[in-house]
């Protein structure tokens, strides 16, 4: 039977392992679980003022990013910069910990070293009323990119792949120190003692917009860092980008004897979840990475075993197409569809994928007919193509939930 996410939480707080990593589609709740993890782990209601210093758990997720804001100056469109709202995860990070050159290391590292961010000092400006007020100090962050000629443009606007990147680095950054100062075994011969009480980190989709080539390096460094953890610090892991999950996945499958890890100190998971609203955590096979459009095709085959043909299935046999034509050669996916109402298949598909979700919270049904199609095309691309057939048992042994 499937579960709340409260009790998936309960789960992956009383899995047994150093890495949990989760894979999961957008939409499916990786969230709003990782919200879910830190009430279980340290609810709001139970933590009075002799506990504040106490830290359970650090998380990085959407509302981490929601923490930063764009001030545009919509009025001369000069003085450009990016506000945190008051909270005390960055005043901690930046404050206290002191991380703001670490921060702008790692941010230019993954972007552009000419890319400069600034965390201002304290001043005193003036609002709308002309009355003066102070602005903190790390409460703003300008952008300054040098050019060729030794010049620099000031006050730019950088994308929402860098700044995204940037609420990562500042996160990346205290996680190092965490897991540099837990390294050290006595508590009394640490630099501080704020991580003593820390058990989990949560760790929900950091930096997907990066490039293929720095997000793979990305995926590399997470794992690496993790794997050098010595101390009992859990760490859970969820991605909807596979090319992010499979580089983890094979990082954390490989033995690293420099920090005495194994394989056996990691579990790699699917989340799904089931039409009731409930979810499933799937345990992956230890023997191969995850394979995005095996995966797909085995939650087609699925669907056409059980009769549970919703529109968003023809969005997977598109995806399925596209990747399969890319990788043969051919300049359409329409050239794979069998060659008897190739146009009539095609333009089916177009029409039916043209408002379906990604996701698998679509719920609108389609008729007998379409569903005779997709069973008929899903066979016809595993034939022509000799896909192996292992995934659809494990898709099988696990239809008892």
């Amino acid at each position: 039977m499937g579960q709340s996410l409260n009790e998936i939480a309960q789960k992956l707080r009383d899995t047994d392992k150093k890495v949990q990593l989760i894979y999961a589609f957008n939409g499916v709740g990786k969230t709003r679980l990782s919200r879910e993890f830190k009430e279980l782990i340290s609810p709001k209601e139970q933590v009075d003022e002799t506990e504040e210093s106490k830290i359970r758990i650090l998380y990085y997720n959407a509302f981490t990013e929601d923490l930063f804001y764009w001030d545009n100056d919509l009025e001369s469109d000069t003085d450009r910069k990016l506000r945190i709202q008051p909270n005390s995860f960055t005043d901690w990070v930046l404050r206290e910990q002191g991380q703001e050159r670490n921060i702008v290391t790692h941010f230019q590292h993954y972007t552009n070293d000419k890319l400069t961010p600034r965390f201002n000092e304290e001043y005193t400006a003036k609002d709308a009323s002309g009355k003066d007020i102070t602005i903190k100090a790390y409460s703003e962050i300008t952008f300054s990119l040098e050019s060729g000629n030794a010049e620099r443009i000031e006050n730019i606007k950088i994308s929402k792949g860098e700044e995204s990147c940037l609420i990562w680095c500042l996160f990346y950054s205290l996680l190092a120190q965490v897991v540099e100062v837990l390294n050290i075994a006595e508590n009394t011969d640490r630099e501080t003692d704020k991580f003593d009480d820390l058990k989990y980190v949560f760790i929900d989709d950091p930096v997907s917009s990066l490039d293929e080539n720095h997000l793979i390096e990305l995926a590399v460094n997470i794992a690496e860092l993790i794997k050098s953890s010595q101390s009992e610090l859990k760490f859970i892991i969820t991605t909807h980008n596979p090319l992010f999950y499979n580089v983890l996945y094979n990082e954390f499958n490989n033995s690293d004897q420099r920090f005495n890890y194994k394989p056996r100190h990691s579990v790699k998971r699917r989340l799904e979840k089931m039409n009731d609203g409930t979810y499933h955590l799937v345990e992956q096979s230890a023997d191969s990475p995850f394979s995005y459009h095996l995966f797909l095709l085995t939650e087609l085959e699925r669907g056409i075993r059980t009769g549970e043909i919703k529109k968003y299935h023809y969005n997977f046999l598109r995806q399925i197409l596209e990747k399969v034509s890319t990788f043969l050669g051919y300049t359409g996916w329409k050239e794979l569809l069998p060659h008897d109402a190739r146009e009539a298949y095609y333009n089916r598909i177009i029409n039916l994928c043209s408002h379906g979700k990604h996701s698998g919270e679509e719920i609108s049904l389609i008729d007998d007919n379409d569903k005779r199609v997709i069973a008929f095309l899903v066979d016809s691309i595993r034939t022509t193509y000799h896909f192996r057939v292992e995934q659809v048992k494990d898709i099988r042994e696990n239809e008892t939930i």
